[in-house]
């Protein structure tokens, strides 16, 4: 099992231009916030959030960040992305078992439900599970050179990480869609 830690330092390393939306806690451990960045504070809406961005820009990545009691919320998205199958989009489940923002509860069903079957079910074909970080590494170095939409289980331990970024939601967003408005779209 990997660390959330190592998880956001190997997204970090490998990434350029593509669009990273964290949700939630899932950010905690970033060390600097990319430049294409948005910052999904609604719990289980990173899926859809990503899957808008990535529709609106096809021509650049766009990497969701998401814990799995966020998805647990927001599970419809599943079918909604397989059907609308955008190329660019990869979903990232960070698993550790628990609603961790407040308060490490832990999920229902845990080591019963498979969200990768659900996602696999959904109609999702490009579904991979990783539970350490060099065979992460090297599945998101593939990853990112293939067509999705793609889903990632990504088992991390428990832990809270590093704080939440100083800047704020309105920031955030606006520095994003300035990055945007001066990047060429395809």
């Amino acid at each position: 099992m990997m660390q959330r830690s190592e998880l956001l330092e190997t997204v970090e390393a490998l990434t350029t231009d593509e669009i990273i939306v964290p949700v939630m806690s899932a950010i905690k451990g970033w060390s600097e916030l990319p430049q294409y960045f948005f910052w999904c504070t609604a719990m289980g809406y990173g899926s859809s959030v990503g899957l808008g961005l990535a529709l609106a820009r096809p021509e650049r990545k766009v990497i969701v960040l998401d814990g799995d009691g966020s998805l647990l919320m927001n599970l419809g998205s599943l079918v909604t992305i397989a059907g609308l199958a955008p190329a660019n989009l990869i979903h990232i489940v960070l698993e550790n078992g628990l609603w961790e923002l407040p308060g490490s509860i832990p999920l229902p069903g845990e080591g019963r439900v498979s969200l990768s079957e659900m996602a696999r079910a959904a109609g999702i074909d490009s579904v991979h599970e990783y539970g350490e970080i060099g065979e992460f590494r090297a599945g998101l170095e593939s990853l990112l050179a293939q067509e999705g939409p793609t889903f990632v289980s990504a088992r991390v331990a428990p832990g809270a990480g590093a704080g939440l970024p100083k800047q704020t939601l309105v920031g955030i967003t606006r520095r994003l869609e300035e990055a945007l408005a001066a990047a060429p779209q395809a």
